[in-house]
Parts: structure tokens; sequence; C-alpha cells
């Protein structure tokens, strides 16, 4: 709540809203994050846009922006990822801003370089981060990223529990029509992006074929909700992207005790590190991913990953975003943060463009 006893009202901004469980979204994790910050209390509108990399986009978005900021009474704006926040310029209100990969890293193009569109958003980027109220990255490795006068919350994409959840292999495999009686190696994302580095993931595995069989299974272009049958279905994920912020896919497979194999990338080291059934490969070579594989389907065990991510539930993580609300307005006098907690409400967030 604000101090008058409101609930904090907060438009959020966004070129990257999933739709309503359509196969090959991945941003499912700001609808999801929207989600429990109305359950605790907030109220959130959603703003969204398709951004194409188009100054024309960004010029009706900021139209746009401007039309709701000018109508509603809002008491910040939220933009998740660093793009977004130059719809919300020059401030007319406390700005906070989510920096969650590309936009700080850069965009990785087929030389597997960043790409001069990676660059160009890079410098927004940090532009943006210069004139936000509060910065929230989803890594510690990304505060490297930011100019070094600003400061920073980690604040990790969150988890529903309830959602990514161990259930049987037999019933996985069952629900998917998959064989029982083949050792299965994961590959979540898309096989045509770059930084996701497919073909390295397929070469471990064609290594790994020469002492213990295995087929590589991709998980793209499935409902989200479907993801975690994946998950229990196979067994082990490898993860072999070479630029993550706070990759989602590794803290999901943790969820489901599904034994993880990566190259060190993102905050990975810290998620599987000391994770019993985990490995984390020492280098990037197919013949090393393809070792720390043998060994984990070798174990034919789960992992102990859901104690790991306990910490990531998106209820305490709304919490936390909550915190840097208040911040930014001042409300930190000791009176409640947010109205009594409820459960995750059902369907889509509210807002449109």
């Amino acid at each position: 709540m604000t101090s008058n006893g409101r609930p904090i009202r907060v438009l959020m901004l966004t070129c990257a809203w999933p739709p309503p469980d359509r196969p090959g979204y991945t941003t499912t994790f700001i609808r999801r994050q929207v989600e429990f910050l109305q359950a605790a209390g907030v109220d959130v509108d959603v703003f969204h846009f398709t951004s194409a990399m188009r100054p024309a986009n960004y010029l009706r978005a900021w139209i746009g922006a401007r039309r709701r900021t000018t109508r509603d009474r809002y008491d910040l704006v939220h933009a998740q990822f660093g793009q977004s926040g130059l719809v919300a310029l020059p401030k007319r209100l406390p700005l906070v801003v989510t920096f969650r990969g590309d936009d700080l890293q850069g965009i990785v193009g087929r030389n597997l370089r960043i790409t001069p569109a990676g660059k160009v958003l890079q410098k927004l980027s940090q532009l943006v981060a210069r004139a936000a109220d509060a910065c929230i990255v989803v890594s510690e490795h990304m505060k490297a990223f930011l100019p070094r006068s600003v400061t920073a919350h980690v604040i990790p994409s969150g988890l529903d529990l309830d959602q990514f959840r161990p259930i049987p292999r037999e019933e996985a495999r069952a629900r998917l029509g998959l064989p029982l009686d083949k050792r299965l190696v994961l590959f979540v994302g898309n096989p045509a992006v770059e930084r996701k580095r497919y073909p390295l993931a397929r070469e471990a595995v064609d290594i790994l074929k020469r002492s213990l069989p295995a087929d590589l299974v991709v998980a793209w272009s499935v409902r989200h909700r479907d993801v975690p049958v994946w998950m229990n279905a196979c067994d082990a994920l490898v993860f072999t992207s070479m630029q993550e912020g706070s990759p989602n896919a590794v803290k999901e497979a943790l969820a489901c005790d599904l034994p993880v194999v990566s190259v060190p990338v993102g905050d990975v080291a810290q998620r599987i590190g000391g994770v019993a059934g985990c490995e984390l490969c020492p280098d990037e070579k197919p013949e090393s991913i393809a070792a720390a594989l043998e060994r984990v389907l070798r174990r034919g065990i789960r992992a102990a990953g859901r104690p790991a991510v306990q910490d990531l539930d998106e209820r305490r993580l709304a919490q936390q975003v909550i915190a840097v609300y208040r911040s930014v307005l001042g409300a930190d006098n000791g009176g409640p943060a947010v109205l009594a907690e409820r459960c995750p409400p059902v369907g889509a967030a509210r807002g449109a463009p």
C-alpha cells in the first residue's frame, strides 16, 4: 500500500508480453510476475507494444504510454527490459526498470558476436538505467554491464512451484507418447537462436552416443504449461547457451528435480553448485559436456534440485519487487507493504496497449 492506505498503482511497460500460453514464447515470466504482484495487492496495468526494433513502433508506444499516464493516476512505471524503458522517457513518474539479459549484454548474431543492433541496444539500456529511479537485474553478474554510477537490486525471475514440480517419469512419458526404455536428454530453447548454441548440444550428444545410447529431445514450440511434463519425462537437461541473465530453464529443471548439465553461463554456477545430481562443465568443449552427461545418465537418479530453488518462489520475489516500489515512492515508513496476500489469479493479467 501507499502511505494513504491504497494499493500501489503501477503501469507495467513491456515489448515482450507473451500471448496466453502460445507455443514458442519464452517471456511468460513477465506475465507470471504481474499476476503474483496483483495477488500480493499491487494494482498493475500492463501496456505492451511490438518493438521489432523499429523507431516508428517506439514512437507510437511512447504516445500511447503518455496518454495512459495522463489519463490514469499511477504511482510509478515499471519497464520490463531496458528498451521498454525508452517509452517512459522523459519521466513523468518514478521509473523502475528490470534488465533481463541481452538488453544489457547485447544481442548475439550468427558469428556468436554482438550485432551492431545489439550494441545500440546496450547503449540505450545504459541510458535508461541512468534515468531510472531504481534498477533491477536478474543476476549479480549483470551489474557489470550497468554504468558505474548506477546501483541495482538483484531479483531473479521467479518460479511457480505449484506448476514446476516433480511427477513420475512414467506418467510424463505416457502423456507425451515417449518410450520408457530410452535415455532422453532435453534441450529447452529455440535451436535457431545463435546464443543458445544448439549445434554444441547436438555435438555433445553425438559424442555421448559413442559410449552410451541417448537421444536429444528439443522442447521448442510447446506450450509453457507443458514444459514441466517434458522436464519430468527426460533424464537430464543440457544447457549450452553462451550468454544468459538468469536462465529460467535451469531453475525450472531444478524445481522438477531434473539433473542439469551446463556450461558456465549467467548465474548457473550459483544455481546448480552443490546440487547433487547436477554437473557444471569446466569448459565449453563438446567432449566435456558429453562426459558430464554420461556421468549423470549412468547414475540414473533425479537431482536434489527442488530445495535449491525454494527462495525463487514467485510469492517471495514479488515482495522484493514491492520493496523496490516502496523505496522509490519513499514509502519505507513502517506501514504495511501490501494488502493481505491472496492466491494468484487465474487467467491473463489486466491491461492492453
